[in-house]
């Protein structure tokens, strides 16, 4: 939240909406018993988590073997670069579009 001057307490909601959806999210949360530290995570969202993390590690995996191969070209090591960005671009663009 933007930092504010004046009287009262710094706001912790953007918006009536968003305060009653953390009130019913904690009510929720109490009558399943789940702690702070637990987090509910649709199942499809967490595969595809696996999925890009699975990718960008074949990509680390083949940079690494492309780099220390004596023989590498300019090319091959650009390719190379090309791949492990194209791994981990899903993965920076989930963290930058975070709400």
């Amino acid at each position: 939240m933007p930092g504010r001057s004046g009287p009262g307490r710094p706001k912790e909601f953007c918006s009536q909406a968003c305060r009653q959806w953390d009130w019913v999210g904690r009510q929720r949360a109490r009558e399943l018993q789940i702690s702070e530290d637990e987090l509910i995570v649709a199942r499809g969202e967490l595969d595809a988590l696996y999925d890009e993390l699975y990718v960008l590690s074949c990509a680390v995996a083949d940079t690494e073997r492309e780099v220390g191969d004596r023989r590498a070209t300019v090319t091959s090591l650009r390719e190379a670069l090309d791949w492990l960005l194209d791994a981990a671009r899903p993965l920076h663009d989930r963290v930058t579009q975070r709400p």
